[in-house]
C-alpha cells in the first residue's frame, strides 16, 4: 500500500525484455535504501514493484506481461524518469489518499496550461474508467496523488501546484504523452458492492453483512 506522496525521481538504468515480460534495473536517486530488502515493494510510475535485487543506489524489479499491457512501461526507454515511493509502514503519514500500486490504465494528456504557478492538464482515461472519475475525488497519475479538479464526461482536469511538480515528473509531461492511471479504490469496491446488492436483491433479501456494509458506506440512509 501507498499513499502517493512521491519520495524521489529516479531513472531506468536498464530495460531488458524478456519474452512479454520486463526486467528493470531503476536508479534511485534520492531515496532511503537503507532499510529496504529483498522482496520489499516499491511504486515506480505507480506500479507496486518487488525488490529482486538491491544495490547501494538502485534495485531491480521484474513486470509481467500483465502489467506491462496496462501501463506506459511498453514503451518505457533507458533515461526514463520516474516517480518512487517505497510502501507505507504503520506510522507513515498518510498525506495523499490509500493506493494499491495496481494501475488500471492509461490516459493521455490532451492540454497543458499554465495557471499563474500552477499547470493544469486535461487528461483522457479509458471511457471505461470515467465512471470512477469524480469532481473533488482522488487519482493516481503516474503514481503521483491528486484532486480531481473538473470533470467533463469521462475526461478530467488537474491543477499541479508548484511543489508537486518540482518534486515529480509531472512537471516534464506536454500535451501527447500518456501517463498510469490508477483510480480511486473506494469507488472500485464500493461499485462491486452495489452490484452483488444488486444481485441479492433480484434472488431474495440482502445479507446482514451487506447491509451493514451498505450503510456504513452511506448508500441507506
Amino acid at each position: 500500500m501507498f499513499t502517493g506522496i512521491i519520495e524521489s525521481v529516479g531513472h531506468l538504468r536498464k530495460v531488458e525484455r524478456r519474452g512479454d515480460d520486463i526486467r528493470l534495473t531503476v536508479a534511485s536517486g534520492k531515496l532511503d535504501l537503507s532499510d529496504v530488502k529483498l522482496g520489499d515493494s516499491i511504486a515506480t510510475n505507480g506500479v507496486c514493484l518487488t525488490v529482486v535485487e538491491l544495490m547501494s543506489d538502485g534495485y531491480v524489479a521484474d513486470i509481467s506481461a500483465e502489467t506491462v499491457s496496462l501501463t506506459g512501461f511498453s514503451h518505457y526507454q533507458v533515461g526514463k524518469a520516474v516517480n518512487l515511493e517505497k510502501a507505507v509502514t504503520p506510522t507513515t503519514r498518510l498525506g495523499g489518499h490509500m493506493v494499491s500500486g495496481h494501475v488500471d490504465g492509461i490516459a493521455h494528456v490532451d492540454d497543458r496550461q499554465l495557471r499563474g504557478q500552477a499547470i493544469e492538464f486535461w487528461l483522457s482515461p479509458p471511457a471505461e474508467l470515467g465512471r470512477y472519475i469524480a469532481h473533488k475525488g482522488s487519482i493516481t497519475i503516474d503514481g503521483v496523488s491528486l484532486t480531481v479538479n473538473e470533470v467533463q464526461g469521462h475526461k478530467f482536469r488537474l491543477t499541479i501546484v508548484p511543489h508537486t511538480a518540482g518534486e515529480t515528473t509531472l512537471v516534464d509531461l506536454k500535451a501527447g504523452d500518456s501517463v498510469n492511471i490508477e483510480v480511486d479504490l473506494i469507488a472500485r469496491h464500493l461499485e462491486r458492492l452495489m452490484s452483488y446488492s444488486s444481485q441479492e436483491q433480484d434472488s431474495g433479501p440482502k445479507s446482514e453483512v451487506t447491509m451493514e456494509l451498505l450503510a456504513r458506506s452511506g448508500f441507506l440512509r
